[in-house]
């Protein structure tokens, strides 16, 4: 489910947002492209040190969506491209995903992962 063109707008510095939703609603929180890992199962990995209302609203109901995007990579009809990913999320706090993502990201408590369920780009 990731293409090429997904790959590339994560290989350049842009924003995400992560939106979940819980007994209050829908919830956002961001993050950056250069902070999202695509582990050997397709799976995304973001660290997470805050995010607390994120973790909240996932033990309630698992579904996410993210959009990012880079001004960098050609999209449709002309430069700047993004995507809607859809999924299923949960917290690690250990394994193997979360031993790699700490030597990377050493202020990391949790690792947010992404099963990705679809995949649209949206410009």
């Amino acid at each position: 489910m990731i293409n090429d063109t997904l790959l590339n707008v994560l290989s350049h510095e842009g924003v995400v947002a992560i939106v979940t939703c819980g007994e209050q609603g829908a919830h956002v929180v961001n993050t950056w492209n250069s902070y999202i890992v695509v582990n050997e199962d397709g799976k995304l990995l973001i660290p997470a040190a805050g995010m607390r209302r994120t973790q909240k609203n996932i033990e309630q109901n698992s579904a996410v969506k993210i959009t990012l995007g880079s001004k960098e990579v050609m999209g449709h009809r002309s430069m700047g491209t993004g995507f809607l990913i859809e999924g299923s999320a949960k917290f690690i706090e250990s394994g193997s995903d979360f031993d790699t993502m700490k030597e990377k990201f050493p202020f990391l408590s949790r690792v947010l992962e992404i099963t990705i369920l679809s995949t649209k780009q949206t410009v």
